[in-house]
């Protein structure tokens, strides 16, 4: 009996070895040409190496693969790139889900995947995927940003299933990666597989889900050598018509033109450049009423701006929106643009890669042209006029990894306008520091700002943002703290977003996580989150908040979560009064609250979102609703429709809504909120598809009583103030858009929006008149564009022109 137990523990002992080492594949270079077809006809695949015994990665993580649903992946190259040959074997093929998706979305398929990364530095991955049904995936991974799939690279792929299953082939060109230029290559690789009907994935070389990055847990492939690469030149030239039109202005055309190019420097760094820039087929921002202090954060929808920026977003300093877009002019809260409200940039590049010895270094420059601006006050019913310069925006950054899971970075960006304008110049150190085995993280920041205006020099600022954290990073249970200072005068806003300033903070937060299944549960993770800050010139609390959450995946692979949160104590707000250099403050009660949410498995035909939100404060019978219902249909692998309603009720709220004399007016609102959208996807196949998005956002509040701020930020009824300070936003947005990718790089797009606005003191709460109202043809504004985006490859060019 000692001998059984001693011999079974030296297999665990055996197994537990054998998942901790890296898997190595040898590769061999090919002569024969492939063709991108699924079939595997070539011989070369009959000689190369085969990678196999793929483990699991969720929800048991570490059990090896059913030996009915095995995978085999080969591995060969040329000199213009390495081609993947995948077989994922299994006895049911008409169970194997594959839903017909937009690029860049997994929707409901099996999916099947390869990371490359080509230093072998643990530090970032290329991956790129491709669905059972075809469509293709790409993202550049790291642990500090996640996946991000943004990134869009020109590769090809081909799919087939048989009686044992499906499978694939794939063509990934080197101009799609970044590697070393050394004679022989050793490349971090891992292979992953998803098989959607049963949620589960599998890695070649395990994953432990015990450590947090998985980068570094990647196989090695070897037996590159002696590449040449080709010339990596692409031009993207693009040609744009659009026709506008609205109720009250005559329908005009205009044709756009342009070309993006992409040019490899050397193997590691490339240079984009776009000239005469073209976003005019955009997505809508979901423009909203903005009652608080700050402005409102949209998303960057460029591509430009969005594609290969990992550099860039390190130290948090830009905002792209900056660029471009709307004016950076500020704005008082009953002021807006009116005529011209685009600022058009001139021309962007940016420049980007990492040296063999890891250094990275981005740069990234645009200018915008010199703008006249009109900005109407609704309050006073009048129309100032102001100048947003010639403008240089840029931002430089230097990134050293080291030891796999390390780094050290310094970044730098700068605004300057042409004259007497404000210039910015804010500049960080970050770090970012793992152990050996992954299990501790020590990571901080130091970041200033040096602001200077040409017009008012007595208006120059110097400040700084600093922070650190330490976090357990593995295990069951994990925790992590982290401290911050930032200084009245830190800026970053020119080129970045910032809301907050004067204060110093502290957060803790600690988990407890299953990582292998139960017989009740796939998975659980709760987490309890604690954060308090304080104003650094008077020591007054600013905020604080507590949050304890739970989330649960079950057998049927439906997630639930709940969870309490709370802010303990009143605090100081010191923003919401609009003071100058934040001087008043208004006391926020403490408050308590829960919140649910349910998704259900989206393998089925009908699935459900469901998230309901409660919140009550101690003051006056003030509380805040939220639900968020979102049915969703998949009627066909072609048919995918979307359904999305929010409603939002806030009862005795308390905010700003003016100035009077010397007095800082605080209403007592009610505010409703109602948010309907509807997505429908209609994948034709896996490069053409017609899409619909419509969005209709209609809010208003009504104030109640109107306040006197007094000096230690309580309130005193006015009776006097007779304004009608109460708002409503009405909002339609709709984009029907046809997509065909008719050559890898190569799009043909064409857009019909319509959409309009309203904001309003005098309304009715009626939601069916208000959608009546914004539907009117009067207010709305309609554009028609088609517009041809054509890949070209240089290397391929060259012989149209030698033929």
């Amino acid at each position: 009996m000692k001998l059984k137990t001693y011999l079974l523990y030296i297999l665990v002992l055996s197994q537990g070895y054998v998942f901790a080492q890296k898997k190595a594949l040898k590769t061999i270079i090919s002569n024969e040409k492939i063709t991108i077809d699924g079939e595997f006809s070539e011989q070369i695949w009959k000689q190369t190496d085969v990678a196999k015994d793929f483990v699991m990665l969720e929800p048991d993580n570490g059990k090896a693969e059913e030996p009915n649903q095995k995978t085999e992946v080969r591995i060969v190259y040329n000199n213009d790139g390495i081609y993947i040959a995948a077989k994922l074997f299994d006895t049911k093929p008409n169970t194997i889900l594959r839903e017909i998706t937009n690029r860049d979305e997994f929707g409901t398929s099996d999916h099947f995947g390869i990371f490359i990364n080509g230093y072998n530095d643990g530090q970032q991955d290329f991956r790129f995927f491709v669905s059972a049904a075809g469509v293709q995936m790409d993202c550049i991974y790291t642990e500090s940003n996640g996946e991000d799939y943004s990134w869009n690279a020109i590769w090809d792929s081909k799919t087939k299933f048989t009686n044992e299953g499906w499978q694939v082939e794939i063509k990934i060109p080197y101009a799609a990666i970044r590697f070393p230029k050394t004679n022989q290559q050793k490349w971090g690789i891992n292979f992953y597989r998803e098989i959607m009907s049963l949620r589960r994935q599998y890695t070649w070389n395990r994953i432990d889900n015990n450590i947090s990055n998985t980068a570094i847990q990647a196989g090695t492939l070897e037996g590159i050598e002696n590449i040449s690469t080709p010339t990596r030149l692409f031009l993207i030239p693009y040609s744009s018509f659009y026709l506008k039109g609205n109720n009250s202005a005559k329908t005009y055309g205009e044709t756009l033109g342009g070309m993006d190019v992409k040019y490899g420097i050397n193997d590691a760094f490339t240079l984009d450049a776009i000239l005469i820039p073209d976003f005019g087929q955009t997505k809508f921002d979901n423009v909203v009423l903005n009652l608080g202090p700050f402005e409102q954060q949209f998303n960057e929808n460029r591509p430009f701006f969005t594609e290969g920026t990992e550099l860039f977003s390190k130290g948090d300093l830009l905002y792209s929106r900056r660029i471009g877009g709307m004016p950076n002019y500020k704005l008082s809260s009953t002021e807006v643009f009116q005529g011209t409200n685009k600022i058009n940039l001139i021309n962007a590049l940016k420049i980007s890669g990492r040296t063999k010895n890891g250094l990275g270094i981005g740069v990234l420059n645009a200018v915008s042209e010199k703008t006249n601006l009109e900005i109407y006050d609704y309050n006073t019913d009048t129309v100032r006029n102001e100048e947003e310069p010639l403008s240089n925006y840029s931002i430089v950054t230097l990134d050293q990894r080291f030891r796999q899971n390390c780094s050290v970075s310094v970044v730098n960006s700068n605004v300057t306008r042409n004259g007497s304008y404000r210039d910015a110049n804010v500049s960080a150190f970050l770090f970012d520091l793992n152990t050996k085995k992954n299990t501790y993280n020590l990571s901080g920041n130091y970041k200033y700002s040096i602001i200077k205006d040409g017009f008012h020099p007595e208006n120059n600022t110097l400040g700084y943002n600093t922070a650190l954290r330490f976090a357990e990073t593995s295990g069951k249970v994990r925790f992590a703290a982290r401290g911050e200072y930032v200084s009245t005068n830190f800026d970053p806003n020119d080129l970045g977003i910032n809301f907050q300033t004067h204060y110093h903070s502290l957060a803790t937060n600690i988990s407890y996580r299953i990582l292998n299944p139960t017989k009740k549960m796939n998975g659980f993770n709760t987490n309890l989150y604690n954060y308090i800050e304080f104003d650094n010139r008077t020591g007054r609390l600013q905020n604080n908040y507590q949050n304890l959450n739970f989330n649960i995946t079950n057998k049927k692979n439906d997630y639930y979560g709940f969870g309490l949160m709370a802010s303990l104590f009143d605090y100081s707000d010191f923003y919401e009064p609009r003071s100058v250099d934040d001087s008043k403050f208004l006391l926020t009660p403490r408050s308590v609250g829960a919140w649910f949410f349910l998704s259900t498995n989206y393998n089925r035909k009908f699935a459900l979102d469901f998230n309901p939100s409660f919140s009550k404060y101690n003051q006056q019978g003030r509380y805040d609703f939220d639900i968020n219902i979102s049915p969703r249909f998949r009627f066909s692998n072609k048919l995918l429709v979307v359904l999305s309603s929010q409603f939002s009720h806030k009862k005795n709220n308390i905010g700003w809504v003016d100035f009077d004399n010397n007095n800082t007016i605080i209403a007592r609102r009610n505010r409703d909120t109602f948010n309907n959208s509807i997505t429908t996807k209609y994948a034709i196949n896996p490069i053409m598809s017609v899409n619909l998005a419509v969005r209709h956002y209609y809010s208003y509040a009504v104030n109640n009583e109107y306040n006197n701020l007094l000096p230690d930020g309580n309130l005193e009824v006015n009776n006097q103030y007779n304004y009608n300070s109460n708002s409503s936003f009405n909002s339609w947005n709709m984009d029907l858009s046809y997509s065909w990718w008719f050559a890898p790089g190569s799009q043909l797009s064409i857009l019909y929006r319509n959409n309009a606005t309203l904001y309003n003191r005098e309304f009715t709460r009626n939601y069916s008149l208000n959608t009546k109202d914004i539907l009117n043809n009067e207010y709305l504004n309609h554009m028609l564009s088609i517009s041809i985006r054509y890949f070209i490859d240089y290397n391929q060019a060259k012989n149209w022109f030698s033929k």
